[in-house]
C-alpha cells in the first residue's frame, strides 16, 4: 500500500494564507475573512486505504456527513477581527510547543497576552483545518467567547492564583459545558446543550479557558464494533498528525491527542474506561494521565461505565499534565467516590527532582523484544533506577464486556435525566438504537453493534457487584504480586497495552513519548498504585527530561 502526501498540500495552505494576508492588508487589522471549505471528494483517498494493515484504519469516510466546516469558521472569524498572520508568525516562537511555564513567562514579560494567544490558537485551527491535505478532524466546537473572555481575564491579571490561568483548553466532547453542546459524537446529541460538568467548572474557576470541543470515537468507542478509532457522525475521521490515514489516531480521546499533539491547544482533557487516555496520548507522542477512579469528578461526563470511568489531562509535557490535573482536581458532592480525593497535593511540587536513585520498577517479560521499550529501561538505568524482568500472571478478565454493558444501560440514562439537555428526545440506549435507523448513513454507517449488546444486556445486580469485584481483584493481583515479590515501586508498560488490568484495579497510569517506530509514535507507560499520581508524575518528568523524545509533526510546524 502506498501512502502519500499531497502534491497539493502547500499551494492550498499558501492560497488560504494568501486570502488572510490580502484581507487582512487591505486596511490595518481589517476583519480577517476565512476561505469557504468546500468538501473535497475523499474516494481516492479511502480507496488508499482500503487494504491498510489496520482494520482501525480502513476507512468508510473522512469527512462529517452531518457537520458543515462552515459553521465552525462563523464561530471563529468574528473572534480574529483584529489578528492577521503577521501576528501568528510573531507569536509562534512564545508558544509553539511551549510549556505552559513558557507561556506564562511570555506573558509577564508582556511578549504576548491571553487575547492574543486564544487568537493564535483558532488562526493556526483554521490554517490547518482548512486544507484537506492537512485537516485532522479533531476539532468539532469552538467557544465563541473564548478571545472575550481572554480579554477579561488580561484586564484582571492581577487575580491570576493558578498556572492555568488564561490557558486555551480542549474538551473531549463526551465533557459538559454551558458554552457548547456536548454530543459524544452523536447526531441525536448535537442540540445537547447543558451545564458545566464538575471539572469543567474546576478549571474555568482558576481561569482556564475552554478553547472548544475536540473529536472522539463516538460515545467513546462503545457504539459499534469495528469502527476506526476516532470517527464520530458528527466530527468525521479524527487522523494522526504524524501520519494522517497512516496511523492509528489510538481512541476514544483522539480528538483530543490529536490536537495537543498539532499544538491547537495548550492542553485538552480526555476521559478513559480503558485506554481511551493512554492509547490516543502514546499514538499521538504526548502525555496522557489516566487517574486513579475517584480522583476527578465524571459529574457531567457522558458515561460508559461508573465503575471504570475517569477523566484525564492531555499535554504536551509531564508538568503541564501537573498543571492541568491540579486545575480538576476536587470533591463533587454529587460524584461520592471523589470523597477520597485530596485538592491539597501540589503535583508540580516534585517537578524538580532529577534522580530515580533506588527505585525499582518491573519491565514485563513479553515487551522486552520492543527496541524502544528496551532503550527507555536504559534510560531509566542510567538515571539510577533498577530495572526487574517481571511476568505477571495473564488473567482473562472475563466479563470485561458485560461490566461495560450493564453499567452503560444504567449509567447513561442516568446523565440524560441528570445532566442532559431536557429537550433531549430519548431517554436509553433503545431509543437512541431506533433514533439511529432513521438515518444509518449519516448516523451509523459502521452499525452499533456495541449498543445492541448494551441493550441485549440483562445482568442482574447482585451478578455485577460480585463480576466487578472479581475483576478488580484479578486487576490487582496482575500488578500486585510481582510488585510484592520483587518490592517494586511502579511497573512499566508500553502504550495501552496494559490498561485492562489498570481499569478494573483503579490503577493509575502515565504515558510518555518514548520514540517512534518507523515514524509511528510510542509511549513508555507507568503504573502505580492507586492515588499515586505524584509518584508518577515524578518519574514521568525525570524520564522526558533526560529522554526529549516527542517532536512537533512534520508538517504541523
Amino acid at each position: 500500500m502506498k501512502f502519500t502526501s499531497s502534491t497539493t498540500k502547500g499551494i492550498a495552505r499558501l492560497i488560504i494564507l494568501l486570502v488572510l494576508i490580502i484581507v487582512s492588508s487591505c486596511c490595518e487589522k481589517e476583519n480577517t475573512k476565512i476561505p469557504t471549505w468546500v468538501p473535497y471528494d475523499q474516494a481516492a483517498l479511502i480507496a488508499e486505504n482500503a487494504d491498510h494493515p489496520s482494520e482501525r484504519v480502513q476507512y468508510k469516510l473522512i469527512q462529517s456527513r452531518f457537520s458543515d466546516k462552515n459553521e465552525l469558521w462563523a464561530q471563529i472569524e468574528p473572534q480574529l477581527s483584529d489578528f492577521n498572520v503577521k501576528d501568528y508568525d510573531a507569536l509562534k516562537p512564545f508558544i509553539l510547543e511551549r510549556s505552559i511555564t513558557d507561556i506564562q513567562k511570555a506573558v509577564a514579560d508582556k511578549r504576548l497576552t491571553y487575547k492574543q494567544l486564544t487568537q493564535w490558537y483558532l488562526y493556526r485551527i483554521v490554517l490547518f483545518e482548512n486544507d484537506s491535505a492537512t485537516a485532522l478532524n479533531n476539532i468539532i466546537s469552538v467557544n465563541p467567547k473564548a478571545v472575550e473572555q481572554a480579554e477579561q481575564l488580561d484586564q484582571h491579571i492581577k487575580d491570576k492564583s493558578h498556572p492555568i490561568y488564561g490557558m486555551p483548553i480542549l474538551l473531549k466532547d463526551n465533557i459538559n459545558t454551558e458554552v457548547l453542546p456536548t454530543t459524544a459524537g452523536a447526531v441525536v446529541f448535537a442540540d445537547n446543550i447543558t451545564g458545566d460538568a464538575f471539572i469543567a467548572d474546576r478549571i474555568q474557576e482558576k481561569g482556564g479557558i475552554i478553547l472548544g470541543k475536540a473529536n472522539l470515537s463516538e460515545w467513546a468507542n462503545f457504539l459499534c464494533t469495528v469502527c476506526p478509532n476516532g470517527y464520530s457522525a458528527v466530527g468525521g475521521q479524527t487522523l494522526n498528525p504524524y501520519g494522517p490515514r497512516k496511523f492509528d489516531t489510538g481512541g476514544s480521546s483522539s480528538g483530543s491527542g490529536s490536537a495537543v499533539a498539532a499544538n491547537y491547544a495548550v492542553a485538552a482533557v480526555g476521559t478513559e474506561t480503558s485506554g481511551s487516555i493512554l492509547s490516543p496520548s502514546s499514538s499521538n507522542s504526548i502525555v496522557g494521565l489516566k487517574p486513579t477512579v475517584g480522583l476527578l469528578s465524571r459529574g457531567g461526563i457522558v458515561p460508559i461505565s461508573s465503575t471504570l470511568d475517569t477523566p484525564g489531562p492531555m499535554t504536551k509535557t509531564v508538568a503541564d499534565n501537573a498543571i492541568l490535573l491540579s486545575a480538576m482536581v476536587g470533591n463533587d458532592p454529587l460524584d461520592e467516590i471523589t470523597m477520597a480525593s485530596d485538592a491539597s497535593i501540589d503535583y508540580t511540587a516534585i517537578l524538580n527532582e532529577k534522580s530515580l536513585t533506588g527505585l525499582r520498577f518491573g519491565a514485563i517479560k513479553n515487551f522486552m523484544e520492543d527496541s524502544l521499550y528496551q532503550l527507555a529501561l536504559e534510560d531509566l538505568e542510567n538515571l539510577g533506577a533498577e530495572i526487574i524482568e517481571i511476568e505477571p500472571k495473564p488473567y482473562q478478565l472475563e466479563g470485561f464486556l458485560t461490566l461495560l454493558n450493564a453499567d452503560m444501560k444504567a449509567d447513561l440514562p442516568a446523565y440524560i435525566k441528570n445532566y442532559g439537555n431536557p429537550n433531549l428526545t430519548v431517554a436509553n440506549i433503545q431509543e437512541i438504537m431506533a433514533y439511529n435507523l432513521n438515518d444509518t448513513i449519516v448516523r451509523i454507517p459502521y452499525g452499533q453493534g456495541r449498543f445492541e449488546g448494551v441493550a441485549e444486556d440483562s445482568t442482574k445486580l447482585d451478578s455485577l457487584e460480585i463480576l466487578k469485584q472479581r475483576l478488580m481483584t484479578e486487576g490487582k493481583k496482575y500488578f500486585s504480586e510481582p510488585m510484592e515479590k520483587n518490592k517494586l515501586d511502579g511497573i512499566l508498560s508500553i502504550n495501552n497495552w496494559s490498561a485492562g488490568y489498570a481499569a478494573v484495579a483503579h490503577y493509575p497510569c502515565l504515558t510518555v513519548p518514548m520514540g517512534y517506530d518507523e515514524g509511528q509514535p510510542k509511549g513508555l507507560t507507568f503504573v502505580a498504585k492507586p492515588f499515586e499520581e505524584a509518584k508518577l508524575l515524578k518519574w514521568g518528568n525525570i524520564y522526558e527530561e533526560a529522554s526529549h523524545k516527542r517532536k512537533v509533526p512534520e508538517n504541523y510546524q
